[in-house]
């Protein structure tokens, strides 16, 4: 039974972690850029 609920959690993590690393803009050499939304300047 434990080892059914670790494999779920492990399908369930590697399903969705591909999305934090999305991003749809340009970054510098530094690998930050600007929010032109909110004038933030970040890095990732």
């Amino acid at each position: 039974m434990k080892i059914a609920i670790l494999a779920a959690f492990a399908a369930f993590t590697v399903a969705f972690a591909t999305n934090a690393f999305a991003h749809g803009g340009g970054t510098d050499a530094n690998g930050c850029h600007t929010n032109h939304k909110t004038g933030e300047y970040h890095c990732h």
